[in-house]
């Protein structure tokens, strides 16, 4: 919808109006039942703010000169994840398999809008996992499963790890401060963990960036 015809984010949650939920669905500083994630798409079209970020010449001539792409870089999508207190883990993934390119390369740039703390369910990285093969995608209706490492440990039997559970290296932004940022390959396996703070949100804004040249696929 039109930014304009977005519904509001702050709504009563009582009919005297006297207490309000917070653009996260919840009341600041205490529990509540109110704990779905909100993704938003693209939220860089609406909001100036986040488009001077995401249009950054800084960040994309950094994400060309990593991945090596001599033609640059266009920007694809962005989205932020807020996770409110309470909210649940997100399933293990992967970036790549969601954009219908070609060639089918994805860098992926996330920005802290909260201190990670280890609390929050900070993103984790498995090391390694942007080598394995591409046996196991998942679809975003399986983004909050209750187990969120059941695709992950399936897709590492593929490559051939066996105690997927132990022999795992997981790598947690755990410690990342507002404003500080993390760069993953689009074929990088990663997640995180629920919310256990009982007043605090985790927020995230994702820059998902592909090569200046790709072309859409068919399907």
């Amino acid at each position: 919808s039109p930014p304009d015809k977005a519904p509001a984010l702050i709504v009563d949650s009582k009919k005297n109006g006297k207490r309000k939920l917070g653009p996260l669905g919840y009341e600041v500083g205490k529990t509540t039942k109110y704990n779905r994630v909100l993704q938003i798409i693209n939220i860089h079209k609406c909001d100036s703010e986040f488009q001077k970020l995401a249009t950054q010449e800084a960040i994309g001539e950094m994400v060309a000169r990593l991945a090596g792409w001599e033609h640059g870089v266009r920007l694809a999508q962005t989205q932020v994840w807020a996770k409110p207190p309470g909210s649940p883990p997100l399933v293990f993934h992967r970036d790549s398999p969601y954009f219908m390119f070609t060639p089918d390369d994805v860098v992926t740039v996330w920005i802290a809008l909260d201190d990670m703390d280890e609390e929050l369910g900070p993103l984790e990285y498995v090391r390694g996992s942007h080598l394995w093969g591409d046996g196991r995608v998942g679809s975003s209706s399986s983004f909050f499963q209750s187990d969120s490492r059941n695709l992950l440990y399936s897709a590492a039997a593929r490559e051939g790890i066996e105690d997927a559970e132990s022999c795992l290296e997981i790598l947690s932004l755990a410690g990342l401060s507002a404003g500080g940022l993390s760069i993953h390959h689009g074929k990088t396996w990663h997640g995180s963990g629920k919310n256990a703070s009982s007043d605090r949100p985790r927020r995230g804004l994702g820059l998902h960036f592909v090569p200046a040249e790709v072309k859409f696929i068919k399907e």
